[in-house]
């Protein structure tokens, strides 16, 4: 896959901006704060509507515009496709694909995939599981697009569960207890499809990330992860030491999460949230004997991460019909030595298109396929050679 054409408007720092993107490698220079991040980030925006800033798609929109436009011509095989956004800070945002009206901006989801690099990514393994659990579910998402659609059905389900759960315990009210029942086999059954695709696509990266660590820190340790749920725990819910999930199969899942819910529910009436679910579950990420959260350094987690990112590169170059994600390294090269930054290069030299985000001009590395732009002010410029 490559993203041919690029066009932003009212976008950030853009008012109007258009790129031709071309196979290779794609560099674009410039000094920070001149929209280097913000090119990029339309393109991930584009992929699974979520922006790799804080700040919400909002954010987004040129200060004093009330919407902004991102345009993407994303190729693979021999077909082209059109991807439009529109994002509105009053109305709703639309999209289109191929020109045509789709009912929602989740319906672009699958015709751009792309793959992130940035030197935020250690937060993956060193901050809350709530970044793994993101990590792991835009991965999801960019396998299988119709899982956009479980997850807010289950965050949905979720959120009304957990105020019946806050009504009960306020109102005392015992004809709520049915109504609770309902919201349970939601729950349940959105949350068994999120925890078996969760197991299965750690399962198929595990592989991929123990080869990636070793190619690209020259560590022989093994660098693995896998998934661990409330669901198969039998410890207190506040517990973090979650069992690892054992099975794809949803019935067997759904039995276990219905028993967990029906074992948890006084303390969930008390509380009065949801203790157990795919919402309170991990990844566990191990570096040889240790646990990666915590016991390893900052240098090391980095270089984890990166590894993450190119197992999921090469999960979807594997398993997606549109072949080669595309790779977006956003000012990574000043967080690698020389050698690790040439190791990192041998990895992705074989992938479509690569786009690079960099400010320091003598640290690049040596590429046989590349098209330099220039990026200042707002405006972008083709440089020759």
């Amino acid at each position: 896959m490559q993203i041919k054409h690029l066009n932003l408007v009212n976008f950030r720092n853009y008012e109007s901006v258009d790129i031709a993107f071309q196979p290779g490698v794609n560099l674009l220079l410039g000094g920070n704060g001149q929209g280097k991040t913000s090119i990029v980030e339309a393109i991930i925006y584009c992929s699974s509507l979520v922006g790799p800033r804080y700040g919400g798609y909002q954010s987004m929109i040129k200060l004093g515009n009330e919407k902004s436009l991102v345009r993407a011509l994303a190729r693979y095989l021999d077909k082209e496709f059109l991807v439009e956004l529109e994002l509105n800070h009053t109305d709703k945002n639309r999209a289109k694909v191929n020109k045509g009206d789709v009912p929602t901006p989740r319906s672009v989801l699958g015709y751009v995939k792309t793959i992130h690099f940035t030197p935020e990514d250690s937060r993956i393994v060193h901050d809350d599981p709530q970044d793994r659990r993101d990590f792991i579910d835009q991965l999801i998402i960019q396998l299988s697009p119709r899982f956009a659609a479980i997850f807010s059905d289950y965050e949905r389900a979720l959120k009304q569960r957990n105020s019946l759960l806050k009504n009960i315990r306020t109102l005392s009210s015992t004809s709520m207890i049915e109504t609770l029942e309902a919201w349970n086999q939601s729950l349940i059954g959105f949350g068994s499809q999120i925890i078996a695709k969760r197991y299965d696509v750690a399962t198929k990266l595990s592989p991929y990330l123990e080869a990636a660590y070793k190619k690209i820190s020259g560590d022989q340790r093994l660098a693995t992860i896998s998934s661990v749920s409330s669901i198969f725990s039998s410890e207190s819910e506040n517990s973090t030491d979650y069992a690892a999930v054992t099975t794809a199969d949803e019935k067997i899942i759904a039995e276990l999460f219905s028993r967990q819910l029906a074992q948890l529910q006084p303390r969930e009436l008390e509380r009065g949230y949801t203790l157990v679910g795919p919402h309170r579950d991990e990844l566990k990420l191990m570096l040889g004997e240790y646990p990666a959260k915590g016991f390893i350094s900052y240098g090391e987690a980095w270089l984890f991460a990166v590894s993450l990112k190119l197992a999921s590169a090469e999960l979807l170059r594997a398993e997606s019909q549109s072949g080669d994600p595309v790779l977006i390294l956003d000012d990574v090269f000043s967080s690698l030595d020389d050698d690790r930054l040439q190791r990192l290069m041998d990895l992705i030299s074989g992938y479509e298109q690569v786009i690079i985000t960099d400010a320091i001009r003598g640290k690049l590395p040596v590429f046989e396929n590349i098209t330099r732009f220039e990026i200042f002010d707002g405006k972008v410029r083709q440089l020759d050679g």
